[in-house]
């Protein structure tokens, strides 16, 4: 049998095909999502004014064991999805909304993180990547996977071999090959992905350093030698883009900029170098930024 991961989801999916009883009881889990989580099967039975076979069938229906696992799966389906579901959503907001309401809000978090940053934190991660013989960036999903792919962007230029993956397999494999004089630096807004925190102590085994950017407390913190901890509150409007990844990309350059004042010889060849080979293409001799 397949696990069924969104309930709500399957009971939408199967709308209307039921047998005419257990339409009753999708009927009105549908219609009290949140009050559903907290009935027993009779409650649900004498609700949707069936019996509790009927109830039991229903969530077999679903490909749910029996009416336990359906209520487990449910709850756990609601919690997530409650932001989700119901309500008018906002089209109406004029530009001059939106701009503010983005600006502002990364404004606030931006001001926010910088005073949860430890100087001696940032400190001893810049003496580490100034030494680094190579950087190995990771992060999963959309927003840290982006800032890690980030990293990697502000960090080659400084004449350090770099590079970013957001694969879990790979970065376990590639973890292995790290070894003393190496840095693998993982980023996660969460902390909890077990891709990372396997990847960290794997490199650490073979005598790599590491230092991850994430929430504090958190599995990962906790797994690395040095830990830039943050605690980004999360927007309530679903439909806002999170600040974190761009706070995140903030503290990034913190510690590119750190490295490259640690290195400035160095950093000033590899960017000239790098800004020479791109004139022919941009024909533009004047003061742009590396890169486009």
């Amino acid at each position: 049998m397949i696990k069924i991961l969104d309930v709500i989801s399957q009971i939408r999916r199967l709308d209307g095909t039921f047998h005419k009883r257990e339409q009753r009881v999708a009927d009105f889990v549908l219609s009290n999502l949140e009050q559903a989580t907290r009935l027993t099967q009779n409650e649900i039975a004498e609700s949707a004014e069936v019996s509790v076979a009927t109830v039991n069938r229903f969530c077999q229906t679903l490909g749910c064991e029996g009416y336990r696992d359906f209520n487990i799966r449910l709850a756990q389906s609601v919690a997530v999805s409650l932001q989700y579901l119901g309500g008018p959503s906002r089209t109406d907001s004029e530009s001059e909304q939106l701009i503010t309401q983005v600006f502002g809000a990364l404004v606030d978090t931006l001001n926010l993180v910088r005073f949860q940053l430890v100087n001696d934190t940032i400190q001893q991660s810049v003496s580490l990547l100034t030494t680094a013989r190579r950087i190995s960036f990771i992060g999963v999903g959309g927003g840290s996977a982006n800032v890690a792919r980030e990293g990697a962007n502000r960090f080659f230029r400084l004449g350090i071999p770099t590079e970013a993956h957001a694969d879990g397999y790979f970065q376990r494999m590639l973890a292995s090959t790290l070894s003393e004089g190496d840095v693998i630096f993982a980023i996660s807004a969460s902390g909890h992905p077990a891709e990372l925190v396997d990847s960290v102590a794997i490199a650490r085994q073979y005598g790599a350093r590491s230092i991850s950017l994430t929430k504090t407390g958190t599995p990962l913190a906790k797994a690395a030698d040095i830990t830039i901890g943050v605690d980004i509150p999360e927007d309530q409007d679903i439909f806002k883009p999170s600040a974190s990844r761009l706070v995140f990309m903030a503290i990034i350059d913190v510690l590119a900029a750190g490295t490259a004042r640690k290195r400035p010889e160095m950093v000033k060849e590899y960017m000239r170098r790098i800004r020479t080979s791109i004139v022919s293409v941009t024909e533009d001799t004047g003061p742009k930024p590396i890169g486009d």
